[in-house]
Parts: C-alpha cells; sequence; structure tokens
C-alpha cells in the first residue's frame, strides 16, 4: 500500500483539485509513489474541523503510512464578526485552541507525520466585494486583510509552539507583485 499524504481544510482545500490547483500539483508531483487524499470542506472552520475530526479520518488506522497532513484553516475562522459571514467567525483564541487540538489528534494517531499547518490567505477586499458570497446589504467587506493576518500570526505561533511545520501564506502571497490578480484563471468581475 502506497504512503499517503492527507489535505484537511476548507473550500480552499477542496477546490484544490481543480485544474492547476495545489493539491492536483501534489497529485501529479507524487504520482504513483504516494496517495494524496482531499478532506476539503467547503465554509468549514476550525470549529467544525474539530467536530467532525473523528469521522473525516475513520476510515484511516493508526498503522497506515501517512507521510503528512496539511492543515489548511482560517479564511473561514477570520470572517468579521458583526458582518454577513459571521456565522463562520471564531474568536481568535478559540481558532488557537481548535488548532492546538487538531494538531494533538493527528500526533496522537500519526506520531510520525510530518503536520503542516498553513495559514490563511490576504483578502482583496475590493474584490470580495465585487464578488460577494452571500448576500451582504452593510457593503463592507464580511473578511478582511488585516484580519486575516492577525489569524496568520495565530496559525504560526501554533506551529512553533506543537513543533510543526507552518506556511505563511498571507505573507508569502503578497510578496509576488499584483497579488490580487496574479493567480486569477478565470473570473468575470463585471456587475450585472
Amino acid at each position: 500500500m502506497r504512503p499517503k499524504i492527507y489535505l484537511f481544510g476548507d473550500s480552499i482545500t477542496e477546490m484544490s483539485f481543480e485544474h492547476g490547483g495545489w493539491g492536483a500539483s501534489l497529485v501529479n508531483h507524487f504520482n504513483r509513489t504516494v496517495d494524496v487524499v482531499l478532506r476539503g470542506y467547503s465554509g468549514y472552520n476550525t470549529r467544525w474541523g474539530l467536530k467532525v475530526l473523528d469521522k473525516v479520518f475513520a476510515g484511516s488506522s493508526e498503522s497506515e503510512s501517512v507521510l503528512a497532513v496539511t492543515v489548511f484553516f482560517g479564511a473561514n475562522d477570520a470572517s468579521v464578526e458583526d458582518r454577513c459571514s459571521a456565522f463562520q467567525h471564531v474568536p481568535i483564541e478559540e481558532y488557537k485552541q481548535n488548532l492546538h487540538s487538531i494538531v494533538s489528534f493527528l500526533k496522537g494517531r500519526w506520531p510520525t507525520t510530518e503536520v503542516i499547518l498553513i495559514s490563511p490567505p490576504p483578502i482583496d477586499e475590493p474584490t470580495r466585494l465585487l464578488c460577494p458570497f452571500t448576500e451582504n446589504k452593510s457593503g463592507l467587506p464580511e473578511r478582511t486583510n488585516e484580519a486575516a493576518g492577525n489569524y496568520a500570526k495565530a496559525c504560526l505561533a501554533v506551529a512553533a509552539e506543537c513543533g510543526v511545520s507552518a506556511i505563511d501564506l498571507w505573507t508569502r502571497m503578497q510578496q509576488i507583485p499584483g497579488w490580487q490578480t496574479a493567480c486569477l484563471r478565470f473570473t468575470n468581475f463585471s456587475k450585472s
């Protein structure tokens, strides 16, 4: 049986197997040597991810060879508390505790597995307003880059506290000139 890499997270993880996605790139890179297993759940935050953790990994066993697990939550947790996506918001201290619990579960099941926390990405607020995911009567973005940055820092702090690896996506993406549109494949931002 081939070793596995699990990708666990929200919709960013769920859609990672789309053409050109980061999950699809991993599948291509590890072709015929490692099974890359998708466990992405659209709209989820760490609170909901923690609640389904046992079910998500129910078919897996402690004896299977798991090389790595990515944990990619935070974009939904960082939703602004008093705006249209408030139901997804998780306070930052709870977010940190939830990440601790997720890492603890994974390390308890597979002690030698590389756990990699991935910070939430930056938020392009003007584009969020042009392309809302839900009705937004306030006219204010339901996510902000400042909030995403705070959750990214919290994610990195948890990784350091747990002694696991981390990818600071929030910082790395913003180092790319024109990051707001650099990775767009096909999007129509025109208003109807």
